[in-house]
């Protein structure tokens, strides 16, 4: 934590005994008053708020330092007993919380956690209230010794990468992270690609191949698309996940395991289990940590944070938004969520005609146009659903009906455009009239 900076806010100044533990730490101090923050030039890598005894001063404060250092972990400390209070500043943005009166040794646990998560973050953006404090859920579970984790969230957010930063948070972040779809293989193979083969176990093995239980072995295996896994390799993985043992097709060796298993899914598993769709037992095994990972228009702070990141990804840093490019990104809903950003970035980034990107470039609706086939009578009013459907039913007629080139220019899967579809044709729009 060398040369690391820390903002302190507060009403009085520090104690002495807290800028002796600073300056034992290599930590620089600034003290500043609440009406003195834009006073603060240098950008600081901590900021703790002391203290805060209502929720109206927790946004007030909470406010002007996300207004002045969007990007800066901030640490709300409250009185002892003010549980709903930290609360409150955990939902405003505040990363963690201290109860006072605190030691030493927690301040600087504190400093340290919150540094840590800074570290590796890696290129997950988070500016949202929503989104800082599934990070530092995610954070905190990743400090567990190999855990089950279960992330849920709508196809396109991001689940792959929270799975990422929850392995480089954790102890085993110098092992291999293995990450399977369960929708992409099918099912003949799946088995074998998880579980590994002896030579000779089937037809066409003429190697042993080891699965990816043992390639992930001392480090993290994310199953992703877990609602897709076939029943008969449910058992399979529930024994696996009780008895931390692995048996390759063919052999009766038993290989021990150490590793976390977290898996993804955008369907409620619950209800799956009330369907007699997913083992109920193996259900119980995978929601020991559930996450939830927020749809982008629930956390709408993130969309030009995001796109930003995607303009710099793409080595175009040089570009910039103008004001009605952003208007636009903010007023659609993203019904494919990160994944129908980057696509819409990479096309706008394509499509340029100067250094400032303008909101034609993005290729989303400005206006919401009548795009509903005549026949079946339905002209849709102007809301950001219907501008939705009207944008897919669009995207469909330009690629005449092909399912999987839409999907992909919506940035979603064919399964979530499958869904959108069906709403669609619940409100009368002749989807099947379209050449497929």
């Amino acid at each position: 934590m060398n040369s690391k900076t820390v903002l302190w806010l507060a009403d009085k100044r520090p104690k002495t005994t807290l800028l002796e533990s600073f300056n034992q730490e290599s930590l620089s101090l600034i003290y500043t008053k609440s009406d003195q923050l834009h006073n603060v030039s240098r950008t600081p890598d901590i900021i703790f708020i002391d203290f805060v005894n209502s929720a109206t001063q927790v946004d007030s404060w909470l406010g002007a330092v996300r207004a002045k250092f969007p990007a800066t972990p901030t640490i709300v400390i409250v009185e002892s007993g003010q549980s709903a209070l930290a609360s409150h500043a955990l939902a405003g943005g505040a990363i963690d919380y201290l109860l006072y009166p605190y030691s030493q040794s927690q301040l600087l646990t504190s400093i340290r956690e919150a540094h840590f998560m800074q570290q590796h973050i890696g290129d997950m953006v988070a500016v949202s209230p929503v989104s800082q404090q599934v990070l530092r859920l995610a954070n905190r579970a990743a400090q567990t010794n190999g855990t089950t984790i279960c992330i849920q969230g709508e196809s396109g957010t991001g689940k792959e990468k929270l799975a990422q930063f929850i392995h480089q948070s954790s102890p085993r972040r110098d092992q291999p992270f293995v990450a399977v779809n369960c929708a992409a293989i099918p099912e003949n193979m799946l088995e074998a690609m998880l579980f590994g083969h002896t030579k000779g176990a089937f037809t066409g093995a003429v190697n042993a191949v080891a699965g990816k239980f043992e390639l992930a072995n001392g480090g993290t295996l994310l199953l992703d698309e877990i609602t897709e896994l076939p029943l008969s390799l449910q058992s399979k993985l529930l024994r696996v996940l009780q008895e931390r043992e692995v048996e390759r097709i063919g052999s009766h060796q038993k290989i021990q395991l150490n590793l976390r298993i977290i898996v993804c899914c955008n369907k409620d598993l619950r209800e799956l289990v009330a369907q007699g769709l997913f083992r109920e037992d193996l259900f119980y095994r995978l929601d020991v940590l559930p996450l939830r990972w927020p749809a982008l228009r629930e956390r709408m702070e993130d969309v030009l944070p995001l796109a930003q990141h995607f303009i710099k990804k793409y080595g175009q840093d040089k570009y910039l938004l103008s004001s009605a490019a952003r208007e636009t990104l903010l007023a659609y809903e993203w019904p494919g969520n990160v994944r129908e950003l980057e696509n819409v970035m990479q096309r706008a980034l394509v499509m340029a005609r100067g250094m400032e990107l303008q909101a034609e470039d993005l290729g989303l609706p400005l206006a919401v146009p009548v795009a509903a086939n005549e026949d079946c009578g339905v002209r849709l009013r102007h809301t950001k659903k219907q501008a939705e459907f009207d944008y897919i039913y669009d995207l469909l007629q330009r690629f005449n009906g092909h399912r999987s080139r839409t999907a992909e220019a919506l940035g979603m899967s064919t399964r979530a455009l499958r869904y959108k579809l069906a709403a669609m044709r619940e409100v009368g729009i002749d989807i099947d009239a379209i050449a497929s």
